[in-house]
């Protein structure tokens, strides 16, 4: 009786150094106001080059669908039928990604959830809702954690000295 309570004992010690050890590198965190909540992987710049040519050492390139965000794909919900970047859009929740470029950045909200970053993307194009083209904005200030804000009448990025703001309306 002894030996499996000492069993259990280290067990359960070593479970709990384990489950101490394993910390998230990117934090799963949301922005709400409104009618919009977003969910994110927040990821930190680290010094990194961020965005950037085929071939340079950015962290995402231009031209490439990313998940924007870390780990699990972002997911965004809208609580009620409304316009995102000029289109129609109704109340869901949708996976959301982008491609980056200099001048632009395409928004996509796709159909399918519980993607686990952009690598079946190509998989699921298919069940894209919509997709919107906003000019690129670069910030005066550099903002180490990617963030995303969202406004009464917008959702804005900021990660490094890039972003975009894509209006929405209810």
């Amino acid at each position: 009786m002894k030996r499996v309570g000492l069993f259990f004992a280290v067990f359960a010690a070593t479970l709990a150094f384990v489950i101490a050890q394993k910390k998230e590198e990117s934090p799963r965190v949301s922005a709400e106001s409104g009618n919009v909540k977003i969910e994110y992987g927040q990821p930190s710049r680290k010094g990194r080059e961020l965005f950037g040519p085929e071939g340079s050492p950015a962290l995402e390139k231009y031209g490439k669908v990313w998940r924007i965000g870390a780990n699990k794909a972002t997911e965004i919900t809208f609580k009620k039928d409304g316009t995102f970047g000029g289109k129609s859009v109704k109340a869901g929740t949708y996976t959301l990604f982008a491609t980056p470029s200099e001048k632009d950045w395409t928004i996509i909200l796709n159909g399918q959830l519980d993607q686990w970053g952009a690598y079946k993307y190509e998989q699921h194009k298919g069940k894209d809702v919509l997709q919107v083209k906003v000019p690129a904005k670069t910030f005066s200030n550099s903002e180490e954690k990617l963030t995303f804000r969202v406004a009464a009448s917008s959702l804005d990025f900021q990660w490094g000295n890039a972003g975009f703001s894509v209006p929405i309306k209810f």
